[in-house]
């Protein structure tokens, strides 16, 4: 493939690694006749006129992964991984400003009542489960270890708590038949409306260089809203239908098209293990249904995603290198945010 431009761009100076883990207002009209300058500076053209349409998707890069102390920080095996990995998804982002056609982030979207939050579920003593450390199986829900709490069907299932056991012993036992990981109770995160779901500052300010920079509209993605299923993947919900097989959520059918019809897709964002992984995996599926040769145009940021390792607790590492070669088995390549070479 032809690049718009044959070389990297400069780092703007307003950029500071060092703000990366911090969270701070982004001063939008100031970097907005940054870009704008900076296009003149570059001979920057507009993302209209790129010949090579290359799209950058970036899953969950939000306070509530991104930023330590917040609720799912992705510290890695170091501690501070998601901090390390948005430094360097910043700096590719400036960098290769000149050949990014489109930017697509997503968004993890959650309210307090949902299936995979502790005030879903109570055990006899009615005491919510402990989150990040509690996995619920079939075996606890038919022992009575935990069961959904009768007072959150009022809000979820318009007060039919028998329909909503039902839905959520349904759930667990077709994670369970799909070889997905079991209900894990997270601490309450993304909330919206709160600043665990905004993104992180520093990524935030250099999508919004991007869009003035090369006049391209960045194009937001929601997942996560529905109280019944989990949602790690941009593309689809955990579970598609409920006890009855009727619809539950759906595939995200206009993002998969447009995705397959970019001539190259960049992913990057967090956690590695989880709503990466599923993303990706989900496109493959998608991508062999129509032509496996396509998993050729999809460029892995192996350094800018991390998984999700809990000390003492759990730590996703292997099963996230694990889904890594086998999405380059696939044909997908793994590459560096320093390399600009075959992906361009």
């Amino acid at each position: 493939m032809i690049a718009q431009t044959t070389t990297q761009l400069p780092i703007p100076p307003h950029f500071n690694p060092n703000k990366v883990g911090e969270v701070w207002r982004v001063p939008y009209q100031q970097i907005a006749a940054t870009a704008e300058a900076w296009v003149k500076q570059h001979g920057i053209k507009a993302a209209s006129s790129d010949k090579n349409r290359i799209c950058l998707l970036l899953i969950d890069v939000q306070n509530t992964f991104c930023i330590p102390n917040f609720e799912l920080f992705v510290g890695g095996q170091s501690g501070n991984e998601a901090v390390n990995d948005n430094v360097r998804l910043c700096e590719f982002i400036y960098r290769n400003l000149g050949v990014i056609t489109k930017i697509i982030p997503t968004l993890d979207t959650h309210t307090a009542t949902q299936i995979f939050h502790p005030i879903f579920w109570v055990n006899a003593a009615g005491e919510h489960p402990t989150p990040a450390a509690t996995n619920i199986t079939l075996a606890d829900i038919e022992q009575g270890i935990w069961k959904v709490n009768p007072a959150v069907a009022n809000s979820v299932t318009n007060g039919d708590y028998e329909l909503l056991e039902k839905h959520a012993y349904h759930y667990v036992r077709k994670l369970s038949q799909d070889g997905k990981y079991p209900l894990t109770i997270w601490p309450y995160h993304s909330m919206l409306g709160g600043i665990g779901h905004a993104l992180v500052s520093s990524v935030e300010e250099a999508i919004f260089f991007h869009s003035i920079a090369r006049q391209s509209q960045t194009q937001f993605e929601i997942k996560g809203e529905n109280p019944l299923t989990e949602n790690y993947s941009i593309l689809r919900p955990e579970v598609l239908e409920d006890f009855e097989q009727r619809p539950l959520g759906q595939k995200n059918t206009r993002l998969i098209k447009q995705l397959l019809e970019f001539d190259t897709v960049i992913i990057g964002g967090q956690a590695k293990s989880h709503c990466v992984a599923w993303t990706i995996d989900d496109l493959l599926t998608e991508i062999k249904e129509v032509d496996a040769t396509l998993a050729q145009k999809i460029y892995l940021l192996e350094d800018c995603t991390s998984p999700v390792v809990v000390p003492n607790i759990v730590d996703y590492t292997e099963q996230a290198d694990a889904a890594f070669a086998r999405f380059a088995e696939a044909g997908m390549h793994i590459i560096k945010s320093s390399e600009f070479g075959n992906w361009a």
